[in-house]
């Protein structure tokens, strides 16, 4: 299996290349389970950062991601955007995307205790990797559409043309490999 090389905030992993379509390979980067790339990654992402009363994030690679940003901001709480209608949601608050991994339809949710609370206050999107920013983008929907302010989308990687991007903030970039 073909792999490609990658430091993040001094930490080096060696990143399985896989097929996701008949045109496209990419690099796949898991942060599920690695505590050390979360924690350096977290760190450097906490120095970018501008000033923000919440984090939110999609479930759920980004999950360890925006937990230990949060630890080290000091934030009682951050915020997971569902991906399906869980039983506990009164009125959850829906958006739909198809990411590059996924690549099928999917619903983002957002509970109405989480949007009450994060309406009127500064919000950073965090994710592992920004690609196509479909994810992103439908987050950032569901935030505004709450009465949020995104003052910031963070991740630890931006991959293909996303690095080209001048509205999100992340340490390295990571190509992606035509077929």
């Amino acid at each position: 299996m073909n792999t490609y090389s990658i430091e993040v905030s001094g930490v080096k992993r060696e990143l399985n290349i896989v097929q996701i379509n008949d045109k496209l390979r990419i690099a796949s980067f898991v942060i599920l389970g690695d505590t050390e790339v979360v924690c350096a990654a977290a760190k450097d992402i906490v120095k970018k950062l501008p000033p923000v009363d919440y984090l939110v994030t999609a479930e759920a690679k980004g999950i360890p991601l925006t937990f230990e940003i949060s630890r080290l901001l000091n934030m009682k709480k951050y915020i997971v955007v569902r991906k399906s209608v869980k039983p506990y949601m009164d009125k959850p608050i829906i958006d739909e995307v198809v990411s590059i991994t996924t690549q099928k339809k999917q619903e983002l949710v957002l509970d109405e205790k989480d949007a009450d609370e994060i309406k009127g206050k500064r919000v950073a999107i965090i994710d592992d990797v920004i690609s196509t920013g479909e994810s992103i983008a439908a987050i950032e929907r569901l935030v505004n559409s709450v009465g949020g302010i995104v003052t910031a989308k963070a991740a630890i990687l931006a991959e293909g043309d996303a690095s080209k991007r001048d509205d999100i903030i992340f340490l390295e970039a990571l190509p992606v490999f035509n077929r």
